[in-house]
């Protein structure tokens, strides 16, 4: 099953399935709205399609004159989904004061995005920012209307594949065991029974649609898990575990969620990255490595994550915003492995049509495949195709650290032409074994040639023996990355850690 959902989901861009179950619940409410069982406000049908064709002309427009202004491409997906979740956050409206007012919501919405900025990088939620705002005005306040019993069903499916393709399903956990403990605590002290707390919570509040679609903006997002963890909490615990009110201040969820992002700003990557193309070379017939240098350091760790901004023409369904992982350890030039099959997204084709010297835009370094910080801890590196390139960075890492590590790599490929790395791979003196339809000619003096079958949790563990003992670190397409974790699981190693290549 997970496998069928990644590779389901995996056809799409994080925005884009944000975007496609914005519009799913748009259509709901109002299918829902004309049968008269969903009514927000007093705007009726009619009152919510004027309501969202105001923030969705409004959002675009002044997108596309901010752009012009800051003299930069737009991103329009994202702009069209803070126009649907004002949608869902703000009381529709068919009278021309309120409809205004929703106008201004999506204004300042999206002028957060260029105007509430650090060095390129926004601070706050978009849509948080342009409901609490037009909240201090008076002229509108965040409803939250999508928390109702009708709509439940369609935003739990939608939020669960939101949090499942981002792999940010413990995080959504935390917020939905955080909100629903401290908000069924609150309504005992009211003397509420804890089944009616519970419905009221789960089906009167909009605790789902927060978890799946307000925490999960990847912009404002801390960089590390733990911390994603701490971030979930505190959105939560501000919302449903602490009463306060100071002036038009009080707790609600664009608000809680404003300060939580605020203290995620200043653990994250707080300026913007700018790199520039130094260029690239064919690591195999499929694969290529690309350099850029940074303008300024670039704080990351080996096994981290980046996501490339690359705006380009007959942009296709994949988007102009890819995350990759970091092949390099830090230093003057990043660097990243990257395979491109002969039919190419349009982002991948204009990553291969770059001229050194061209400027390109990163928004964010995330993750946690990490080493341990005992270099004394043996490790298993398990690489499916290109799903070697963090261990390049790791090895790179390990390399720099007195002593060195016990490392054992097993390097999946489909043919030994596609055998990425190899220099690097044999420079730091690990233990290879490598697991291809042909065996490999001249192999490095020490590797090893597992067989012709599709690399299994048998053939792993018969590679290396002692994998119990070691740290397993799996990357590679999701279905083999599972497959593997739950082979060494059964085979009782403690401490495995993944990364899985969605959509490539």
């Amino acid at each position: 099953m997970t496998a069928w959902l990644d590779a389901l989901l995996g056809r799409v861009t994080m925005y884009r399935l944000v975007l496609l179950s914005l519009v799913v619940l748009v259509a709901a409410a109002l299918v829902f709205s004309m049968l008269g069982v969903v009514q927000p406000g007093t705007a009726g049908t009619i009152g919510m399609l004027m309501s969202v064709a105001v923030l969705l002309a409004t959002s675009y427009v002044v997108n596309r004159l901010l752009a012009l202004i800051f003299r930069i491409r737009p991103h329009s997906e994202s702009t069209l989904i803070t126009a649907g979740l004002l949608f869902f956050i703000l009381t529709p409206r068919n009278d021309l004061v309120g409809l205004g007012a929703l106008a201004l919501a999506a204004t300042i919405a999206v002028a957060s995005k260029y105007l509430l900025a650090f060095r390129g990088r926004h601070i706050f939620n978009p849509a948080a920012a342009g409901a609490f705002a037009i909240g201090l005005t008076g002229l509108s306040f965040g409803q939250w209307w999508v928390g109702t019993v009708w709509l439940l069903p369609f935003v739990a499916v939608c939020a669960f594949l939101i949090l499942f393709r981002t792999r940010r399903l413990p995080m959504g956990g935390v917020y939905l065991a955080v909100g629903l403990a401290l908000g069924v605590f609150f309504y005992l002290r009211l003397g509420t029974p804890i089944d009616s707390g519970l419905q009221i919570i789960l089906l009167s509040s909009p605790l789902v649609f927060f978890a799946g679609f307000m925490l999960t903006e990847p912009l404002t997002l801390p960089p590390r898990r733990w911390q994603q963890l701490v971030y979930a909490g505190i959105a939560a615990a501000l919302y449903y575990g602490v009463a306060y009110s100071f002036g038009p201040i009080y707790n609600s969820p664009e608000f809680a969620l404003l300060v939580a992002n605020l203290l995620a700003f200043l653990v994250g990557q707080r300026r913007g990255i700018h790199l520039e193309f130094a260029g690239r070379r064919q690591l195999s017939p499929s694969s290529w490595e690309f350099d850029f240098r940074p303008r300024r350091p670039v704080s990351f760790r080996p096994g981290q994550f980046m996501e490339l901004s690359l705006p380009h023409t007959k942009t296709d369904s994949r988007g102009w915003r890819r995350v990759f992982s970091i092949a390099s350890g830090p230093g003057e030039v990043l660097r990243f492995g990257i395979r491109l099959p002969e039919k190419s997204s349009s982002f991948k084709r204009a990553l291969l049509a770059l001229e050194p010297g061209a400027k390109v835009s990163a928004t964010s370094v995330g993750g946690d495949f990490l080493l341990p910080e005992d270099p004394a801890r043996p490790l298993l590196l398990v690489a499916g195709g290109i799903g070697i390139t963090p261990f390049i960075g790791h090895l790179e890492q390990a390399a720099a650290e007195s002593g060195g590590r016990d490392i054992a790599v097993v390097y999946a490929i489909s043919s030994p032409d596609d055998l990425a790395y190899a220099a690097q791979l044999e420079q730091a003196g690990c233990r290879v074994a490598v697991a291809s339809a042909e065996e490999p000619k001249n192999l490095p003096a020490g590797w090893t040639w597992i067989g012709p079958d599709r690399l299994s949790g048998k053939s792993l563990l018969a590679a290396v023996p002692d994998a119990v003992k070691r740290d397993a670190f799996l990357s590679g397409p999701p279905a083999m990355v599972s497959t593997l974790k739950k082979a060494l699981r059964t085979a009782g190693v403690r401490h495995i850690h993944t990364d899985v290549f969605v959509g490539y």
